[in-house]
């Protein structure tokens, strides 16, 4: 069925690949007539994607990401015509580990779903209908599922290897990798996480990731080399120090950071940290937050709300999400993948470099607060230590339907942060990723009743910026 309906380089990868290459040919400095003659040209919904991020406010920042990006899907082709492998991960799963090895590449595979819905016309939906198809179950997550459907139709970019990353924290993610390992006989590395918070469930896990290490010294042929270590993490180091001063910056009203950049902040996480790239986009970000405080821009007259979102966003309209909350006065302080905590690993040797790599592994998103040993503990701690740090004035919950483990504790979480914090917290319906489920237009009305009759804040006056 998938060969006669979905023909060769017609998947998600080898498009997103090809329609980003207009990238490299964009102008680092992008006038609005320029843009107005490539906006013009644009395919639907390449053309929204392209207008939110190609906002003046965010132009110059926007460029690099995906400059930089595409370069991360330039590595994984290059790495396979130099006899390389490509490693398919989870997002939780972090990619400096696989830049480690030479000769290895991470494609991580909700930013490639993301990236599908950002650049294709039809966004992903052709390759999540195809997964429905086989008779996969529509509970599965879409953020993962969509890139796992163009995998499946056998006419798309394959990996060599696949990291599982996800039990005891999402068992809808591991499953659905177990599945494409076994139907497309790929290999399968498993990194499980103990529930067992102690130090003694610490120290298993640490087991359980040097032995992953090992597995993949065997697959690859190489023993993992101390000076290269260091390279990669001494970036991932760097890129960890900008990431905290950006977190900083969050905290001045009017917020002078982008709510664009609460995506493009997790998109660099999972895709490239420990290369120079991180660094480069981060400090991008880091400067331009700077300037908007410095000036007391804001896109707004005046900012009206400071929403944390405690779990995902919707990623199949930009601009109907981040860039009109933005344009309305409601700031964006990030959500639950902002929530990486990095710290610095130590670079001494390969004993504390590995065991930095593992404890990052541990402190990774979803891992940390999913894989808990009380989910809706941790996930409360974490969501009221960024809700104090970044002072929020309210919460968002975007239920994503496959969420299961999410929506079982999102009740207990939104009550308790109210006993807490004193914030209120609005619940959504809708699936991040695909806008069959709820249009954009009901979920701008829903934002805007919570935030006018709910959150009430005085606002803050702004230097208006386009």
């Amino acid at each position: 069925m998938g060969k006669m309906e979905i023909r060769k380089r017609e998947g998600l990868i080898d498009r997103a690949f090809e329609t980003f290459s207009i990238i490299d040919y964009l102008p680092d400095d992008m006038t609005d007539d320029e843009l107005e003659g490539i906006i013009h040209v644009l395919p639907g919904d390449l053309k929204k994607t392209m207008q939110a991020f190609l906002a003046p406010r965010i132009r110059k920042t926007s460029i690099l990401f995906f400059k930089r990006m595409n370069e991360w899907l330039k590595g994984a082709y290059r790495t396979k015509q130099e006899g390389g492998k490509v490693f398919l991960v989870p997002f939780n799963f972090p990619p400096e580990t696989v830049y480690l090895f030479e000769g290895a590449w991470p494609v991580t595979s909700e930013v490639l779903s993301t990236l599908g819905v950002l650049a294709l016309e039809g966004q992903g939906e052709r390759y999540w209908d195809y997964a429905m198809g086989l008779g996969l179950p529509d509970f599965a997550c879409s953020a993962n599922m969509i890139e796992v459907g163009s995998v499946l139709t056998e006419a798309d970019f394959m990996p060599d290897v696949i990291i599982s990353d996800c039990f005891g924290s999402c068992d809808i993610n591991s499953k659905t990798h177990e599945f494409l390992a076994r139907c497309m006989d790929i290999p399968l590395l498993y990194l499980e996480k103990p529930v067992d918070n102690s130090q003694r469930g610490i120290e298993q896990y640490y087991r359980y990731f040097f032995k992953l290490v090992e597995e993949m010294e065997d697959f690859l042929g190489q023993k993992l080399d101390e000076d290269r270590m260091r390279e990669v993490l001494g970036l991932a180091n760097q890129a960890s120090e900008l990431y905290w001063e950006y977190w900083d910056l969050h905290k001045f009203r009017p917020c002078p950071v982008p709510n664009l950049f609460s995506l493009m902040t997790y998109g660099t996480r999972f895709t490239k940290w420990g290369t120079q790239d991180a660094v480069d986009i981060m400090r991008s970000m880091v400067d331009t937050c700077k300037k908007r405080l410095e000036r007391g821009e804001y896109p707004a007259e005046q900012e009206v709300a400071r929403s944390l979102w405690t779990y995902t966003s919707y990623y199949y309209d930009m601009a109907g999400l981040f860039n009109w909350m933005e344009e309305n006065g409601i700031t964006h302080l990030g959500d639950g993948l902002d929530l990486v905590f990095p710290m610095a690993i130590d670079l001494t040797s390969r004993e504390t470099m590995l065991r930095g790599v593992a404890e990052t592994a541990r402190n990774m998103p979803m891992t940390r607060q999913m894989g808990a040993d009380s989910m809706s503990v941790q996930w409360l701690d974490d969501i009221t230590f960024a809700s104090r740090e970044l002072d929020a004035d309210c919460c968002i919950y975007c239920g994503h339907h496959s969420c299961k483990q999410t929506w079982s504790g999102a009740s207990v979480v939104r009550s308790e942060l109210m006993k807490r914090e004193k914030i209120p917290t609005l619940i959504l319906q809708g699936d991040s990723w695909i806008k069959r489920m709820t249009p954009i237009s009901v979920l701008q009305e829903s934002i805007d009743e919570f935030v006018k009759n709910v959150v009430r804040t005085e606002g803050t006056p702004t230097r208006k910026v386009g």
